[in-house]
C-alpha cells in the first residue's frame, strides 16, 4: 500500500514532526510505499477566490507546490497521516490551509473535479498530534474536524497517536512513549481494526476473535 504523511508544523525537528517520522518508519518496516512531506515545502498561501484566479487551464494560480503534490501525491495514495502540533486548540494553520486549498481541485469549476473526487474517496486516515496539555478534550476538536473529513470523503479513520511536549523533541521523554506509539501506528495502519457504526451496520457480539 501507499501511504502520504503531511507533517504541518513549521518546526522540522518539533514533536509532532518526530512522530511523524516514527509513524513513517513503521510503515516503511511492514513493507509499505512512504511519501512524506513538510506543509511548508508545499503551501504559499491560504486559498483564495477560485472564481477569480484560476488559471485558463482551471489550475489554481498561486505560485507554488500544492498542485504537484495534491494531484501526484496526495490523491494516488491509499493513505493519509496528517501530523500537527495543537495551536489554540485547533490544527496548525498549514494542516488547514492544506485542506482548504483542495478545494480548487475538487470544485465542480475544475475540469477534472470528478476524478479528483474519485480519488479523494475511500483512504484511510490517520492523525498524530502534540501539546503540552494533558487536558483530554485539548485535541477535541482536531480529532473532530478528521473524523468528519474521513466521513465525508466516506474514508475509514484508523486513529490518533497523541504525545505531550513543549521543547523541541520533549515528546521523546513522555512516559506513555508516543514515539513508539507512533512506529507501531504505522506498522499497523492499514490493517488495525477501525469501526464507525450506524444503527443498521451488520456486526456479531464480539470484537476480537
Amino acid at each position: 500500500m501507499k501511504a502520504f504523511i503531511l507533517s504541518s508544523s513549521p518546526r522540522r525537528n518539533g514533536n509532532s514532526a518526530l512522530m511523524a517520522e516514527a509513524v513513517r518508519d513503521g510503515l516503511a518496516g511492514a513493507g509499505h510505499a512512504v511519501d512524506f512531506v513538510y506543509a511548508d515545502d508545499v503551501l504559499a498561501g491560504f486559498l483564495r477566490d477560485c472564481r477569480q484566479c484560476r488559471q485558463a487551464d482551471g489550475s489554481c494560480a498561486i505560485e507554488d507546490n500544492f498542485r504537484d503534490v495534491f494531484l501526484n501525491r496526495f490523491l494516488p495514495a491509499d493513505g493519509f497521516i496528517a501530523a500537527t502540533p495543537v495551536y489554540w486548540y485547533g490544527a496548525s494553520a498549514q494542516l488547514k490551509a492544506f485542506f482548504d486549498r483542495s478545494f480548487c481541485y475538487y470544485a465542480a469549476s475544475y475540469p477534472g473535479s470528478a476524478d479528483v473526487i474519485r480519488q479523494m474517496m475511500g483512504k484511510r486516515i490517520g492523525l498524530v498530534l502534540a501539546s503540552e496539555e494533558t487536558f483530554p478534550m485539548v485535541s477535541g476538536g482536531i480529532v473532530s474536524q478528521m473524523q468528519e473529513y474521513t466521513r465525508y470523503t466516506r474514508g475509514t479513520f484508523a486513529g490518533v497517536v497523541h504525545g505531550i511536549g513543549n521543547a523541541r523533541g520533549e515528546v521523546a521523554r513522555d512516559p506513555d512513549d508516543p514515539i513508539g506509539q507512533a512506529r507501531r501506528f504505522g506498522e499497523t495502519f492499514f490493517t488495525r481494526h477501525a469501526s464507525d457504526y450506524q444503527i443498521d451496520t451488520p456486526r456479531g457480539g464480539r470484537v476480537w476473535g
